[in-house]
């Protein structure tokens, strides 16, 4: 375990925003998780899981408490047949080397979500999805360490209340479990079955635009990075936060009303969920482009805000209430922000 002090959120963070943190805790192995808590215990302050800060912000005053920033990775297998692979993931280990873990061997799964920034741990607590697929098609469960009672637990997929960008990690209200749990490793269930039904649109274009017929994971996995590394910039390199806005969901009864109203306005059905894109609402907003207080709409994917300029976390929350207000009087809709923040 090693713990620093006063490191800026804003090297930690791909938007490259936030002032330092009082602690920093590196989590190598699940046996550091004790001693880790005891010393957020000892010293009495609040603390933040940390992963590698690709849907996270900081913001301008210093953050006085401790971040445990999750540096477990592995994935193991539990068990495999002809038709079916469980496999044991270490919440550190990026998405990206799951996906490509999985695709390489044929297992089916979680090949749209190829190219989404981010960790296993990441994307289990916000319900990552892309193209059609999330997290909780595939998720069986969690091991995590109960801050709380100081034990290791392990927590069934149907008990952590998945939805849309949701979870009992992440959510407030009755079921909520929000800073209870350091989620240590997902149990992952991969299968031989292509991705079925209605492709989601920009993937199904993608596919014949390029004469391609199959949805083997290889080729959906191909596909989705093309099309992501077309589109959106990457955080490693250019300060971004991946999507900044959800998409909006909508009841099927108010699909037609909308469509009248709004002409072209593209709705998908993900799942059994129909979702509107945020990114379509801010371009026809006017606002694809637009470098607002330093943060620039990207001009190939609308949904993607860029740190070109904006010293501040006031300059972002000046542009997001920009935004949020042009698709508000527009559209009618209320964007919610997709990105934690460090509180």
């Amino acid at each position: 375990m090693k713990i620093r002090e006063h490191v800026l959120i804003s090297q930690l963070t791909t938007m490259r925003l936030g002032a330092a943190a009082r602690y920093l805790i590196e989590i190598e192995n699940e046996d550091d998780l004790g001693p880790a808590y005891d010393f957020v215990s000892a010293h009495n302050l609040p603390s933040y899981i940390l992963g590698d800060g690709s849907n996270v912000i900081g913001r301008d005053e210093a953050y006085e408490g401790v971040v445990l920033h999750n540096l477990l990775t592995g994935i193991e297998i539990k068990s495999q047949t002809a038709d079916e692979l469980l496999v044991r993931v270490a919440t550190g280990t990026s998405l990206n080397a799951l996906v490509d873990y999985a695709v390489n061997d044929d297992w089916y799964g979680i090949e749209a979500l190829a190219a989404v920034p981010g960790t296993v741990g990441g994307a289990v607590m916000q319900n990552a999805g892309a193209y059609g697929q999330e997290m909780s098609q595939v998720l069986v469960g969690v091991d995590a360490y109960d801050i709380n009672a100081g034990e290791y637990v392990h927590i069934p997929v149907d008990d952590m209340n998945l939805c849309y960008r949701h979870s009992i990690f992440n959510s407030a209200g009755p079921d909520s479990a929000r800073g209870r749990y350091f989620i240590t490793a997902a149990h992952i269930r991969l299968n031989r079955s292509e991705i079925a039904g209605e492709l989601y649109g920009s993937l199904h274009e993608y596919l014949v635009a390029h004469g391609k017929s199959d949805r083997r994971a290889a080729t959906i996995r191909a596909a989705v990075r093309d099309i992501r590394d077309n589109k959106l910039p990457d955080p490693r390199t250019t300060p971004s936060a991946g999507s900044f806005f959800k998409n909006i969901t909508v009841d099927e009864a108010d699909i037609p009303a909308l469509r009248q109203r709004f002409e072209g306005i593209p709705i998908f059905l993900i799942g059994s969920r129909w979702e509107i894109p945020s990114g379509w609402l801010i371009e026809q907003a006017g606002l694809k482009g637009a470098l607002l207080h330093g943060m620039r709409v990207s001009d190939k994917a609308a949904l993607i805000l860029i740190n070109e300029s904006a010293g501040s976390y006031a300059n972002l929350s000046r542009a997001r209430a920009q935004i949020a207000t042009a698709v508000k009087e527009k559209f009618g809709f209320d964007l919610q922000q997709e990105p934690e923040e460090i509180t």
